[in-house]
């Protein structure tokens, strides 16, 4: 992307907020693979969500390294690997960026209310696991990415088409964040 090899790109945010719908869209506009963080999840952490019981970071360690390989992985000529995954601590993005640099992050945010609306639906459309009793503990443990290079946050307000395309606008055109 512009002035920059991205290997890979990040959608992210608080469970409910699309990553998964935009993430799918963006890997589609670019020709490359999507990967969905929540297929790496091991047993032990699906049935603690699937519980109401909030992940640790000792429980995401192993998971975010698992991601990382992948994200490593992926040839850096290739085009942009996109992953939805949650990443909601610095942390945990740091981890998923490596020490090349090469990693985009899309951070897709939104009121609580909007999100617990989201989450309703997917619970009464679907079977994921992840409950929306989680979500104030997820909106607690994020720590925007304000200030951090190659990051950008998009208002799910916005169609996951319009999401799509703005966050493909930014990639390309080096548009700053916001």
């Amino acid at each position: 992307m512009k002035d920059h090899p991205i290997q890979a790109i990040v959608i992210m945010g608080v469970s409910g907020s699309g990553k998964s719908t935009v993430g799918r869209l963006l890997a589609e506009r670019l020709g490359g693979p999507f990967l969905d963080a929540d297929d790496f999840h091991p047993a032990e952490n699906i049935a603690k969500m699937r519980s109401g019981i909030a992940l640790t970071d000792a429980d995401r360690e192993p998971w975010l390294q698992s991601l990382r390989a992948r994200i490593a992985a992926h040839p850096l000529e290739a085009p942009p690997l996109v992953l939805a995954c949650s990443a909601l601590k610095r942390a945990y993005r740091d981890s998923l960026r490596g020490s090349d640099g090469a990693t985009a992050f899309i951070h897709l945010h939104g009121s609580r209310d909007q999100l617990a609306e989201r989450l309703a639906r997917r619970a009464a459309e679907t079977d994921h696991f992840m409950p929306g009793s989680l979500l104030d503990s997820q909106l607690d443990a994020l720590e925007p990415p304000e200030h951090e290079a190659l990051t950008w946050q998009l208002a799910i307000t916005n169609t996951p088409e319009t999401l799509a395309n703005l966050a493909l606008s930014h990639l390309r055109h080096g548009v700053p964040r916001g």
